[in-house]
C-alpha cells in the first residue's frame, strides 16, 4: 500500500529496460560516488616530494660542478694518454675529441694497424675526432670497392689526408657515395675512380646538386658531351673545384669578348681545361696586346689563336719574341708571318732547333718555296725522320707534286692508298688539321705523347700551376 505522501510516476517517465551487458556496472547513487576512492597516506610524509631527491636516491643527477670536474678529470687522463706515445697536444687545439682515453686509444691503436705512425697523427690530427666503427672502417671499405689497393692504403691515406684531412670523418649515406656515383653515371670509368681520388680528394666532399651536376650541366651547354666531360674529369679531377659562377663563367664571358666564337668555346675548354680556373681576362689582354704588337694580330685573328692553341695565354712573352726572330730570320715577311701564327700557333712553342732542321730539309731538299711554309705551318709539327722524309722519298719516287697538307694531313694507311693513284683528286686536298672532340672519348693510350719537339716549360707562366697540381 502507498502512503497519502506518494504519488504515482506518470507512466512517460518510467525508463525503458536496458538490455543486459556482458560485464558488471557498478551502480553509483550520486555523483559523489563516482570519484575515485582516496588514497591513504602515511602521516607526515609530504603531499608532493622534492623534485630534488638527496644525495642517496637512484635517480640523483650530478651537479654541474661535479660534471665539470668529471669531464676535466677525463680530459686529463686523454692528455696524458697523448703525451705518452708521442702527440703533440698543441696541435689538437679547436678539434673535437672523445671524452675518455680509452676511445682514443682505441682510435690511435686502428690507425698504427693501418700503418700511419705518430707522426702521421700529428700532421692529421683530425683524424683522432673520426669514430672507427661509424666513419673510419665504413670509408676505408668503401674505399676498397673504388680500386684503392689495401697494399698501396698507406700510402693513399697520407697523400689523401695532405689534401683532405676529413676524409675518413665522412658518412657513406651522405655526400661520399652519391658524388662518386654521379661522376660513374656521366661516364667516369670505375677503374679511373682510386687515381682521382689519390690526385683529388676533394670530390669526396662536394655536393653533387650544388657543385659537381651544376658545373657538368653548363660545360654540357657550352656544347660538350657528358663523355666528353667525363674524359676531362679522369685527365683532371681539379677542375670540378673551379667555382662555375665566380670563375667559370666570367672567364667564358672574356673569351667571348676576346674574338673567341661562342661555338668553339667548348674545343678551347677540352684542349685547355685549366682555362676555367686561371684569373683569364688579365692574361688575355696581356697576350693580345703583345701579339698585337709583335706580329699585329687583330682581335678576331688573336681569337682563332686561342681557339687553335689556348695554351697561349699562358705562353712568356721571350718564346712569342724568340720564335718571331727567327721565322723573320728565315725570310718571312711580316704578313706571311702573321698568317703562320694564325694558322699554326704551335709554332711559337716548338723547339727552336727542330723549327731550324725542318726548315733547311724544306728549303734544301724538298726544294719547296716560302709560300708552301705559309699555306699549311704545321709542317713544322711533324716528326723529320718518321713523316716527312719517308713520305717525300715516296713521293719523289712516284713523280707526284702535291701541297704539303696532301702529302702529311693523312694517315700513314691513307697516305699508302694515295701513292696508289695517278693523280690527285681535288677532294684529297685536304685542309690543315684541327682539334677533334671526338678525340676525347676515345680509348685513351698509355703514351700520352712525346712532347721532346717542344720547348721547354720555360716558355709558360706557371704561376698558378699549384692551383692546378
Amino acid at each position: 500500500m502507498l502512503s497519502k505522501t506518494q504519488s504515482f510516476l506518470p507512466l512517460k517517465a518510467i525508463p525503458p529496460p536496458r538490455a543486459a551487458l556482458p560485464f558488471p556496472v557498478a551502480r553509483y547513487s550520486s555523483v559523489r560516488e563516482r570519484r575515485a576512492p582516496p588514497v591513504d597516506r602515511p602521516q607526515g610524509r609530504p603531499r608532493n616530494p622534492s623534485p630534488n631527491p638527496g644525495r642517496n636516491s637512484l635517480y640523483a643527477r650530478p651537479s654541474r660542478a661535479q660534471m665539470r670536474d668529471l669531464r676535466a678529470e677525463n680530459r686529463e687522463s686523454l692528455y696524458d694518454f697523448l703525451r705518452g706515445i708521442g702527440i703533440v697536444l698543441e696541435e689538437l687545439d679547436g678539434h673535437e675529441l672523445p671524452v675518455t682515453a680509452e676511445v682514443i686509444r682505441e682510435r690511435v691503436d686502428f690507425l698504427r694497424q693501418l700503418g700511419l705512425t705518430v707522426d702521421d697523427i700529428n700532421d692529421y690530427p683530425l683524424v683522432l675526432g673520426c669514430s672507427v666503427k661509424k666513419n673510419m672502417v665504413p670509408v676505408l671499405d668503401y674505399l676498397g670497392k673504388l680500386g684503392v689497393r689495401k697494399s698501396c692504403l698507406v700510402d693513399f691515406l697520407r697523400r689523401v689526408l695532405e689534401r683532405y684531412p676529413e676524409v675518413l670523418g665522412f658518412k657513406l649515406e651522405g655526400t661520399m657515395s652519391t658524388s662518386i656515383a654521379y661522376l660513374v653515371g656521366i661516364g667516369v670509368a670505375r677503374r679511373e675512380v682510386g687515381g682521382l681520388l689519390t690526385r683529388y680528394p676533394e670530390i669526396l666532399g662536394m655536393r653533387v646538386g650544388k657543385v659537381i651536376k651544376p658545373f657538368v650541366e653548363y660545360l654540357e651547354y657550352l656544347g660538350m658531351s657528358r663523355l666528353a666531360v667525363a674524359r676531362l674529369v679522369e685527365k683532371g679531377p681539379h677542375i670540378l673545384g673551379f667555382d662555375r659562377d665566380k670563375r667559370v663563367m666570367p672567364n667564358v664571358e672574356s673569351l667571348l669578348e676576346f674574338g673567341v666564337r661562342r661555338q668553339s668555346v667548348s674545343s678551347v675548354v677540352a684542349q685547355y681545361p685549366e682555362i676555367l680556373g686561371i684569373e683569364l681576362k688579365p692574361r688575355l689582354e696581356s697576350q693580345f696586346s703583345l701579339l698585337s704588337s709583335v706580329v699585329g694580330l687583330s682581335r678576331d685573328e688573336f681569337g682563332r689563336v686561342v681557339e687553335r692553341m689556348p695554351q697561349v695565354v699562358s705562353l712568356s712573352s721571350g718564346a712569342v719574341e724568340k720564335h718571331t726572330v727567327f721565322l723573320k730570320e728565315c725570310g718571312f715577311a711580316s704578313e706571311q708571318l702573321k698568317d703562320m701564327v694564325v694558322g699554326c700557333p704551335q709554332i711559337l712553342v716548338l723547339n727552336i732547333d727542330i723549327l731550324r732542321m725542318s726548315f733547311h730539309y724544306l728549303r734544301d731538299e724538298m726544294g719547296r718555296p716560302l709560300e708552301d711554309l705559309v699555306a699549311f705551318p704545321s709542317f713544322f709539327t711533324y716528326r723529320l725522320e718518321t713523316a716527312v722524309k719517308p713520305r717525300h722519298r715516296a713521293l719523289t719516287k712516284k713523280g707526284i707534286r702535291c701541297s704539303l697538307s696532301w702529302l702529311l694531313n693523312c694517315s700513314d694507311e691513307k697516305f699508302r692508298d694515295r701513292m696508289e693513284y695517278d693523280s690527285i683528286e681535288i677532294e684529297e686536298m685536304e685542309p690543315a688539321s684541327s682539334f677533334d672532340m671526338n678525340s676525347l672519348t676515345e680509348p685513351r693510350s698509355e703514351d700520352e705523347g712525346d712532347l721532346t719537339e717542344y720547348e721547354d716549360d720555360g716558355d709558360y707562366d706557371d704561376s698558378d700551376e699549384d692551383k692546378f697540381t
